[in-house]
C-alpha cells in the first residue's frame, strides 16, 4: 500500500521545511536507511531517512520550494502502483505558496529578515533571483532610512533565542560566582601536548570542557534541571558548547564528556562547531545538555556572565587568559590568569555547592595533569 510522507517536524521550533536536494528520482527504488532528501530547517540541514523499502512513486515538493510542516512531501509505495486516488484523497496541490528562489537570494533575504511573500520574481517561472532582493531592499528605505538606519525583521533562529533566554531569566533565579585560575600550568601542558605535529592542535577550550566535566563528576549536584515536582540529577555529563552565527547562537552538544579522551572531544567539538556554521547539525546534537561553558575568551573579552541554558542548571562563562603579575610564594612574579563565571539557578545551587564546583574546576586547572588521568 502507497504511503503519504507529509513535511516532517525535524525540530521543536521548526514551522517551515526547505527541499535542498532529492536523493531519489521518481520510480528510483529506495532501501530501508537510505537518504531519500535533504531538509533544511530553522537550524541545520538534516537528511530525511527511508524506514522501509520502497519505491519513490511522487515528490510533491520540489528541490529550492519552502512548505509547511505536515505538507505532502512524497508518496512512497510499490513499483509502478497506482496513486491516482491518493493524490484526489490528499488534494495534493498544497494549500501552500510554492517559492521559487536562487541560493544567493535566499541568504540575501535570510540575512535582511525579509519575508519572501513580499517578493515578486523576475526569473523563470517567477524565481526570486539576488537582484530582486536588492530592488525590494532599495525600494522599501526612504532617504530618511537610508541616512540613519536600517530595519532588518527577525529571523526564526533569533526569535528562539529571544524567547529561550526571555523565559529563563523569568523562570529561574540567577546568580554568579566570580573566580581566578592562574593558567600557567595548563598553558605548559597543551604546548606540550601540541608538540607532536602528526597529530590536531588541542586547544584551552578543550581542555576546560573536559575539566569543566571532572570539577561536576567531583559535585554531581550541579548536573541536574529543575521540574515543577522535583530536581532531576542527570548521571551522564553532556556538555553543551555555545557557538556564534552571523545570526545567533546555537548549543552543540558533546556527551559523556568525562568519559572521553581529551583528542576525542577536541575532535567532536571542531566537527560539530563546523556543521553548525554550515547549518548541517543534526537537532538531535543540540539536545540533551546537562551543563553548558559558554567561551568568550578567544575573542579578548576578560569577563562575562550568561544566561543559564535550560533546563541546565548552571553555565560557565570563560574569559581571556592575561598576561599579569601574582604573588607566588610571597614573591611577585610575571603569570597568566584566566577568569571564569559560574551563573546558577538559585532554586537548584545554592551558593556553597556553586563554591564547591569552582574549586574543584581550579584544582583542576592548576593541576591539569589530572585531567589526563
Amino acid at each position: 500500500m502507497a504511503e503519504v510522507i507529509f513535511m516532517p517536524r525535524l525540530s521543536d521550533t521548526m514551522v517551515v521545511g526547505t527541499v535542498v536536494k532529492w536523493q531519489k528520482k521518481i520510480g528510483e527504488k529506495i532501501l530501508e536507511g537510505d537518504i531519500i532528501a535533504e531538509i533544511e530547517t530553522d537550524k541545520a540541514i538534516q537528511e530525511l531517512e527511508a524506514e522501509y523499502n520502497s519505491t519513490l512513486l511522487y515528490i510533491g515538493i520540489k528541490e529550492g520550494e519552502s512548505a509547511p510542516v505536515n505538507s505532502v512531501l512524497a508518496i512512497l509505495g510499490s513499483e509502478n502502483e497506482d496513486i491516482s486516488s491518493l493524490l484526489k484523497q490528499n488534494k495534493i496541490n498544497n494549500n501552500y505558496k510554492r517559492i521559487f528562489i536562487s541560493p544567493l537570494a535566499k541568504k540575501l533575504a535570510f540575512d535582511k529578515g525579509i519575508l519572501l511573500d513580499n517578493i515578486k520574481g523576475t526569473g523563470i517561472n517567477g524565481r526570486i533571483l539576488k537582484k530582486d532582493i536588492e530592488r525590494y531592499i532599495d525600494n522599501n528605505l526612504d532617504d530618511d532610512d537610508k541616512k540613519s538606519s536600517n530595519e532588518v525583521n527577525h529571523s526564526n533562529i533569533r526569535k528562539i533565542i529571544s524567547k529561550r533566554l526571555i523565559n529563563s531569566k523569568i523562570e529561574s533565579p540567577h546568580y554568579s560566582l566570580f573566580i581566578e585560575v592562574i593558567m600557567d600550568n595548563l598553558i605548559k601542558l597543551r604546548d606540550s601536548i601540541n608538540e607532536k605535529k602528526d597529530l590536531d592542535k588541542i586547544s584551552f577550550n578543550d581542555l576546560i570542557v573536559k575539566a569543566s566535566a571532572l570539577a561536576i563528576k567531583e559535585n554531581t549536584k550541579i548536573n541536574s534541571s529543575w521540574t515543577e515536582k522535583s530536581i532531576l540529577y542527570h548521571n551522564k555529563i553532556n556538555i553543551g558548547i555555545a557557538v556564534a552565527l552571523e545570526d545567533g547562537l546555537i548549543v552543540p552538544v558533546i556527551n559523556q564528556v568525562d568519559e572521553k579522551s581529551l583528542r576525542q572531544i577536541s575532535f567532536e567539538i571542531k566537527e560539530k562547531v563546523i556543521k553548525a556554521k554550515e547549518k548541517k547539525i543534526k537537532s538531535n546534537e543540540l539536545e540533551g545538555s546537562t551543563f553548558t561553558v559558554s567561551n568568550l575568551g578567544m575573542f579578548g573579552i576578560d569577563s562575562f556572565t550568561s544566561i543559564i541554558n535550560q533546563p541546565n542548571s548552571c553555565i560557565l562563562s570563560v574569559g581571556s587568559i592575561k598576561k599579569k603579575p601574582i604573588i607566588n610564594n610571597e614573591k611577585i612574579v610575571i603569570g597568566h590568569t584566566t577568569k571564569f563565571t559560574l551563573t546558577c539557578d538559585h532554586r537548584i545551587i545554592d551558593g556553597a555547592v556553586g563554591s564547591d564546583y569552582l574549586k574543584s574546576l581550579k584544582h583542576l586547572l592548576q593541576e591539569p595533569l589530572n585531567i589526563m588521568i
